[in-house]
């Protein structure tokens, strides 16, 4: 696997999780979060939220500030951007070949996705 697949791989993963999904929106509300605030807000232990936190760091959706022993979390400006674009950049060349042997065999491509038969 090449660096935007498993980047795009690592994101995929990190989201597919709804507790993680769902810290990452909570995250995103706010200029900032404190591990506790989030602890606080959702009902599972701290080592899971930090667990998932850490998930979340690691696929480069948001960044991590220490202050003493706590930790705030932020939302990476445009990192959701970036992945999506990364996401159509790596299916582009299959979407493209589809679309050829589409039209090769005499469908077009934009027929079948209004629901019109061949």
């Amino acid at each position: 696997m090449n660096a935007p697949q498993t980047r795009v791989a690592s994101v995929a993963k990190a989201l597919s999780d709804q507790t993680r999904l769902e810290l990452l929106l909570a995250i995103a509300m706010v200029p900032e979060h404190s591990c506790a605030e989030l602890v606080r807000a959702f009902p599972i232990s701290q080592a899971t939220v930090s667990h998932h936190l850490k998930i979340l760091v690691a696929a480069g959706l948001v960044t991590v500030r220490r202050s003493g022993q706590f930790h705030h979390y932020r939302v990476v400006p445009g990192a959701l951007a970036e992945w999506a674009g990364e996401l159509i950049r790596l299916f582009a060349p299959a979407g493209r070949a589809i679309q050829a042997r589409q039209r090769s065999a005499g469908r077009a491509p934009s027929a079948r996705r209004a629901g019109a038969r061949p």
